[in-house]
């Protein structure tokens, strides 16, 4: 009986601490506020716009119209956020910084305030407040940009040279001469069960159906759905599958490629590559970018290279990583952040980008249809931007003289190139 008592003390002792601990939780959930969704509404034979493709750019478009008063329809033939699409799998990154390039900074810093509205009424959280650390050679152009147009929109940060780096982070290994940004406000995003939230925040039911490409006509005022219903307007926000539907107009402007991501496992007890000690971070170096995310909801800590693998069909890739990728994996861990030298792989994912021409989202209506928009390219940085490229589409259906942004239009597409997208 003797043997039992250090368990029965520890039993009494967590039992004595369960109200404080209840407490506590309860404060947690009732900052949150997290609600109960509603029921999705009825389905009806004829709605106003019909939403081919329910991954982030979809569900956050679909949540506009209905906030704006519309009827929707939302179609997929996978599901939301399922395994194959762009939007599936565990984290993305939300950040603000993208050098001189401020037209993506705006939609990042537009889009941020809706997902955090979105997570402090999920059921459980889509934004993770971890911060975005950004390190690179002290000088290069990019970073130099990024700080700049931080500094001029205050939006939160911190910066500094390699000094300031190894002091606020010892788990990873800094080179002389480098410096970082960290923006405090920025962090990473829960990427499968996000579109799925969205979707039920804005009431819809995902119908998984294989919805084909419309038969054009000027005399058409009403497209026809699979089911026999119609829809005055119709959005394709098909991801990898935008130019298998549209061969003539977007093959070759807009590629799907195939990219891995690894997650490793920290020692028991280590919580330095867990959040509050690790942000979401990005190395700079070398014309590339290594970028990770830290160990969030048991996930492990994720590692991942932005660079274009090779062409792929998303139905049918297999998604089995390669060994010579967890070895460069490994091999970057290793130098970078040796208290994971060694550590498991606890997980692993394929998945691919979709690369347009200019590296330029796709937002406009397909050429000689007013009422048919075609929405994609969002590569690896598009998750982050759909509540504001959702309400963007949302605008253009509302309002048909809006004009489109020209590096989102049909003309800005040509021969696929590469561009920086994490």
């Amino acid at each position: 009986m003797a043997a039992d008592s250090p368990s029965r003390r520890a039993l009494l002792t967590g039992l004595a601490a369960l109200p404080i601990a209840t407490s506590t939780a309860a404060a947690e959930r009732k900052e949150r506020r997290s609600k109960r969704r509603k029921a999705p509404r009825p389905k009806v034979q004829h709605v106003d716009v019909a939403i081919i493709g329910a991954g982030v750019f979809g569900a956050w478009t679909a949540w506009h119209l209905v906030r704006a008063g519309k009827s929707v329809r939302l179609f997929d033939a996978y599901g939301a956020g399922n395994a194959r699409s762009s939007s599936g799998g565990a984290s993305r990154v939300i950040r603000m910084g993208y050098g001189a390039d401020s037209l993506y900074s705006d939609l990042a810093r537009e889009s941020l305030p809706y997902w955090k509205a979105l997570s402090d009424t999920a059921s459980a959280p889509i934004f993770h407040n971890t911060g975005v650390l950004w390190f690179a050679p002290q000088g290069e152009a990019y970073t130099a940009q990024s700080l700049a147009w931080l500094q001029a929109n205050r939006v939160g940060h911190e910066h500094g040279d390699v000094t300031w780096l190894q002091t606020k982070y010892r788990q990873i290994q800094f080179y002389q001469g480098e410096t970082g940004i960290l923006e405090t406000e920025a962090g990473a995003l829960i990427a499968a069960r996000g579109v799925q939230e969205v979707i039920a925040e804005a009431g819809v039911e995902v119908e998984r159906v294989v919805m084909p490409a419309p038969l054009f006509s000027r005399r058409i005022r009403r497209h026809t759905l699979p089911d026999g219903g119609t829809a005055d307007h119709l959005v394709y926000a098909a991801g990898p599958w935008l130019a298998e539907l549209f061969p003539q107009q977007l093959m070759g402007r807009i590629v799907a490629t195939r990219q891995e991501v690894y997650h490793f496992g920290a020692p028991q007890g280590d919580t330095r590559f867990a959040p509050p000690e690790l942000p979401v971070w990005a190395d700079f170096n070398n014309g590339r970018i290594v970028y990770g995310i830290p160990d969030l909801e048991g996930a492990g800590f994720k590692i991942a290279f932005d660079t274009h693998g090779p062409v792929i069909d998303p139905d049918t890739m297999e998604r089995d990583p390669t060994p010579a990728g967890i070895a460069a994996a490994r091999a970057y861990v290793a130098r970078r952040f040796p208290g994971l030298a060694g550590a498991p792989l606890i997980g692993a994912r394929v998945c691919q980008y979709e690369n347009s021409a200019n590296g330029d989202y796709l937002l406009d209506r397909f050429p000689g249809q007013e009422r048919v928009w075609l929405v994609g390219a969002g590569s690896g940085h598009g998750f982050k931007n759909g509540p504001a490229v959702g309400k963007r589409v949302a605008a253009h259906i509302l309002d048909k003289d809006l004009a489109v942004e020209p590096r989102f239009s049909f003309a800005s597409k040509g021969t696929v190139a590469g561009r920086t997208v994490f």
